[in-house]
């Protein structure tokens, strides 16, 4: 499915996610403990897609549509180019980004599934400056969604 500017159709009013990055509909089968959450999404040059974090109960899968994307699994940061396919497994540290000087596509699944809509909302939110960067950690456990410092990640453009 392709992003559309506002969001997709049939979601009149959606507001668009942040700057160097496009979303797809996520879709969310059929429930927190089985099937698979599925996200499409379109990083610009450079743009962070996701901070460091895991997830307790999902493993999450990255296959690169287009153009290169770098990736933090564990404590190691690796580039991943149209065609490759990245599993980070579950309580695995992991972050994505498009590379510099390049766009990136990647198409997202995690299973078990999770709810997404609200973290995505939260996330929008915190983008628009209607809720502090903070407040992410009110959700984190509803959404499976641990944030966490890493060393390699954050010295890995310097």
């Amino acid at each position: 499915m392709a992003a559309h500017p506002g969001g997709p159709p049939g979601r009149p009013g959606r507001r668009p996610p942040p700057p160097g990055l496009t979303r797809a509909d996520p879709g969310t089968r059929p429930g927190p403990t089985e099937g698979v959450s599925t996200q499409r999404i379109t990083m610009k040059d450079g743009a962070d897609g996701a901070l460091p974090h895991h997830h307790e109960r999902s493993a999450e899968t990255f296959y690169v549509l287009d153009g290169a994307a770098e990736f933090l699994s564990g404590d190691q940061v690796i580039t991943g180019e149209a065609g490759d396919l990245i599993v980070v497994p579950s309580r695995t540290a992991h972050a994505f980004a498009a590379v510099p000087g390049s766009d990136a596509g990647l198409l997202i699944v995690i299973t078990p599934g999770v709810e997404r809509f609200a973290y995505f909302r939260h996330l929008q939110r915190i983008a628009l400056g209607e809720l502090s960067p903070e407040s992410i950690l009110e959700v984190q456990e509803r959404c499976d969604n641990h944030f966490l410092s890493s060393p390699a990640w954050h010295g890995r453009r310097r």
